[in-house]
């Protein structure tokens, strides 16, 4: 007899995954990977601090968006946790009751590890898109690059690649301009000819 269909996962399947690891929802199945490396963790903390100010709190820039670190965003029957979101104020009228977001984020950015980097690539970009999120970053802190995309009739364009030498001025953004190395602060520039290796190290 052939196998039963797969009964999608469910959100009571998410709560229940252990704390040590990060669990999605993605195309009906669940899926986990550990919590993210040191290096991971600085990058996004470091990303969160340049946009924040400006663009959260208004100072040195506009304003008039909200972020979230590692926040549950329901797009119908996936849960997805991107690194960090952003809303446009506007659109966000207030936090949501439950432990999940249902309004698109504007704004996501995937910050690249071992484990994570082809469902970010691949799964991960296709639902943001699907779904409407109109700007998706990815950020690989092992090689010191920024990847932008921008939502454009349904379609991903890529919209500009930055490395450490490099001051980024990115959409949704680019109201303010900051150093990519800045993501970085223990590790040196990575220059084109140098080994990426040691900035493996650690990664999950």
């Amino acid at each position: 007899m052939p196998d039963a269909p797969r009964k999608p996962a469910t959100y009571a399947d998410l709560e229940a995954v252990p704390p040590h690891l990060v669990a999605e929802i993605i195309d009906g199945e669940l899926m986990t990977h550990p919590r993210p490396s040191p290096r991971h963790g600085v990058t996004a903390a470091s990303l969160g601090d340049e946009l924040t100010g400006p663009f959260q709190k208004g100072r040195g820039g506009p304003g008039g968006w909200v972020f979230a670190v590692e926040p549950e965003i329901k797009f119908g029957g996936d849960i997805l946790v991107p690194d960090l979101a952003g809303w446009r104020r506007e659109r966000l009228p207030g936090l949501p009751a439950r432990n999940f977001f249902e309004i698109a984020p504007d704004w996501v950015c995937e910050i690249l590890s071992g484990s994570t980097e082809k469902r970010d690539r691949t799964l991960k970009k296709r639902i943001y898109g699907l779904h409407g999120v109109g700007h998706f970053w990815l950020i690989d802190p092992r090689l010191q690059l920024l990847e932008a995309f921008e939502l454009r009739n349904g379609f991903w364009t890529d919209v500009g690649t930055w490395n450490s030498a490099d001051e980024v001025r990115a959409p949704p953004f680019d109201a303010i301009s900051f150093s990519l190395a800045d993501l970085w602060p223990l590790d040196p520039p990575l220059g084109f000819n140098e080994d990426p290796t040691p900035y493996y190290a650690g990664d999950r």
